[in-house]
């Protein structure tokens, strides 16, 4: 989750009524975000990636303003008519082909506003950018530049000055040898040409989605911003531009529109027109427990700064353009919430007949956990999602049903994990400096393909447990197994040998119980180790507890 930093004396310089820094600190948490830290001086906040207008202090502040009633309804941007026009040339459409601008004037920038600007473009490439594939971001000063603007494609081999450089490097030279181009080259890096952003002098703004040009590097004498912005997605690029134009009109810049054109098309950007949402009212109070009034609703919205107009007996819902992430009306319940206030709410136990239970799964599961405890082994608890290095590169494991993340935020969660050891010695790698012996064990779901369920994935309840220390050994960890299964289910087993890329060969069976394959048990291979940087033997038994579950259900 993104973290920024908030200077008290800035922040109040924003608010638009008297508070006294304690009352800020109090209501802050009250526009959903999470205090991670608190000094003398500043606070950091922790943000919902779904809320890319709170990347910078002025989208915390414009919703502070609402919160705390100094400021109603949704802002008013006035985007002058400006004179840039961007020509785009059709080779782009096969690369990134759409883009949008504009221009900001009068802007008064320091080193620190420099730094707030460069950290809202980096949060919104990590959201919605999805780390600058789906759309990535230029700012540039524009005093240097010769308008019309020309968006392009060139060959690997055009030359220009990149950001940071003093020297002329080829695109393809930027890919290989810079930090940034071994990073998200290869989003370009399939292309026969790449795309290049130029005045009308051939000087050079940006390689998108790589790197700016040196030329239009921003300093603390620069007036006048173009922003850039190019995409794969549409509704990116407009989301994006509209959170840009938002914090630079609060700034205090003058926006200017960009005319971008594509043959004989054209398009004005940006848009800021309010987006419309009818709100409905029953929706509202059912989900919130409360019995609003129209005029309480409208007030509430207000404070959530959306305005509200009524016509034929319908509230409809006036959303400013930088909320691109009220998408259902159960979004606009929640924004009635936050401006009504969750202080107000009182807490009320739902009226039910019957009373809940666990289910007996969970039950049984409960009854491993307690079991594993009573045998001396501390629980852990892990994500779902795995890097593919631990997963299998460093376990010498081949992946078979492997289940990837689309687009993920890194590459530390890229897969769901189909068996659980390897998170356990991932965190016996976190804690080399730890006590010994260490047992610890998790119980979780693991994920596989599965085309005979609705979703394609299977999911499947599974115990693993890892024990670390100079003698530990395929026999201390074959008596916790078999005290587990038989104390707790009344299960007994048979360890049949077998082979397999992480364990020590001669030193790994396969755990079975008449006839069902329940999962592996053995000492871990030395290479292994040596991957996770682990100095001490470690023996691992994994089973699948919903297997287990079945088979004691059946037999009782």
């Amino acid at each position: 989750m993104p973290v920024i930093t908030l200077y008290y004396d800035k922040l109040k310089s924003l608010i638009k009524g008297e508070l006294s820094t304690k009352d800020l600190m109090d209501k802050i948490p009250y526009i959903g975000v999470t205090l991670e830290e608190a000094t003398d001086d500043y606070v950091k906040i922790e943000y919902n990636p779904n809320r890319p207008d709170f990347s910078t202090i002025y989208g915390i502040a414009r919703s502070l303003n609402g919160i705390l009633g100094f400021e109603r309804g949704a802002p008013n941007y006035v985007i002058n008519e400006g004179g840039v026009e961007m020509i785009v040339d059709e080779s782009t459409q096969h690369v990134r082909p759409f883009v949008v601008g504009l221009v900001a004037r009068g802007i008064t920038l320091n080193d620190e506003l420099i730094q707030e600007i460069i950290s809202m473009q980096e949060d919104l490439h990590e959201g919605i950018g999805r780390r600058r594939r789906k759309m990535s971001i230029g700012i540039h000063n524009f005093d240097v530049l010769k308008p019309p603007i020309k968006y392009t494609t060139v060959p690997p081999e055009f030359k220009f000055v990149p950001l940071g450089e003093k020297e002329e490097m080829s695109m393809k030279e930027i890919l290989e040898k810079t930090d940034v181009g071994r990073e998200y080259g290869h989003i370009v890096s399939s292309f026969a040409n790449y795309p290049l952003i130029m005045d009308s002098l051939d000087q050079v703004l940006s390689f998108p989605p790589i790197i700016n040009g040196e030329l239009t590097r921003l300093t603390p004498e620069t007036k006048n911003l173009l922003i850039e912005i190019t995409a794969t997605d549409l509704k990116a690029d407009e989301d994006s531009l509209a959170i840009i134009a938002a914090a630079l009109n609060d700034i205090g810049a003058k926006i200017e529109s960009v005319k971008i054109r594509l043959g004989n098309s054209v398009k004005i950007t940006p848009d800021m027109s309010l987006q419309q949402m009818e709100v409905d009212r029953k929706l509202a109070n059912d989900l919130l427990g409360l019995k609003l009034n129209d005029e309480e609703i409208r007030e509430s919205l207000e404070r959530s700064r959306i305005s509200v107009a009524s016509k034929d007996g319908k509230l409809t819902a006036l959303i400013p353009r930088y909320r691109v992430d009220l998408l259902h009306q159960v979004d606009l319940v929640e924004e009635i919430a936050y401006g009504y206030g969750f202080e107000k709410l009182t807490p009320t136990l739902p009226e039910f007949k019957k009373a809940g239970k666990y289910h007996d799964d969970l039950k049984l599961i409960g009854l491993a956990r307690d079991a594993m405890i009573g045998l001396g082994c501390i629980e852990v608890m892990n994500y779902h999602l795995i890097s593919e290095k631990a997963l299998y590169e460093f376990t010498k494991r081949k992946p078979k049903t492997i289940v990837k993340v689309e687009n993920p935020k890194s590459i530390e969660y890229e897969f769901l994990r189909d068996n659980i050891f390897p998170s356990l010695l991932i965190v016996l790698s976190k804690n080399l400096h730890e006590e010994y012996p260490q047992r610890i064990f998790e119980i979780s779901k693991v994920y596989s393909k599965d085309l005979r369920t609705p979703n394609g994935i299977r999911e499947d309840y599974h115990l693993a447990t890892a024990v670390s220390h100079s003698t530990a050994n395929y026999t201390e960890v074959k008596s916790i197994l078999s005290s587990l299964l038989l104390q707790t289910f009344n299960l007994s087993i048979n360890t049949i040998p077998t082979r397999h890329p992480s364990f020590t060969s001669g030193r790994v069976a396969e755990i079975v119980s008449a006839k069902n394959k329940l999962g592996i048990i053995g000492e871990i291979h030395p290479l292994v180790l040596e991957n996770f940087k682990l100095r001490n033997p470690v023996s691992v038994f994994e089973v699948d507890l919903s297997k287990v579950i079945d088979i004691v259900k059946t037999e009782s």
